[in-house]
């Protein structure tokens, strides 16, 4: 149990995590103002403006830069596994989105005259446009940046 308390005073997770929670809630907003309506799935769903992912990964490298040195090994590896976060959610989860959405429209097409087939429908919104990931990186690095001072 004395663990939890060490993982709690880890100010550089907790700085990525909230990081991470306000891009979620960011994302609600977006969703209120777009459609006018309140969905509260964009909270525990993955796509989306701004990336929660990119401002996760940012705000932790950031925060591992400023307390263990921009040279330290800690950093680049926090930075590494930034870009590689950053670019699967803009390449690969994007692509598989656009593959799921073309799925679902050849479904549609070929069992439109069969309303017994029931087949779940494969999630279209998995990944980022570019503008979405560096939204969510420029919101992690913000974060860092106003909480620097606790580290």
């Amino acid at each position: 149990m004395q663990d939890i308390g060490h993982i709690l005073d880890n100010r550089v997770l907790l700085v990525a995590l909230v990081a991470c929670l306000i891009a979620q809630v960011l994302k609600l907003v977006v969703e209120v103002v777009k459609h006018r309506k309140l969905n509260v799935r964009v909270l525990v769903t993955t796509g989306g403006m701004p990336s929660a992912h990119s401002a996760l990964v940012t705000a932790l490298a950031a925060g591992v830069g400023q307390s263990l040195g921009w040279a330290s090994p800690e950093f680049a590896l926090a930075t590494v596994f930034a870009i590689i976060v950053m670019y699967d959610a803009a390449g690969v989860r994007q692509a598989a989105g656009k593959q799921a959405r073309i799925l679902n429209q050849m479904i549609d097409e070929l069992f439109h005259e069969k309303p017994d087939f029931s087949q779940d429908r494969l999630k279209e919104l998995l990944g980022h446009t570019p503008v979405q990931v560096i939204a969510g990186s420029v919101l992690g690095v913000t974060i860092y940046w106003l909480a620097r001072s606790a580290y």
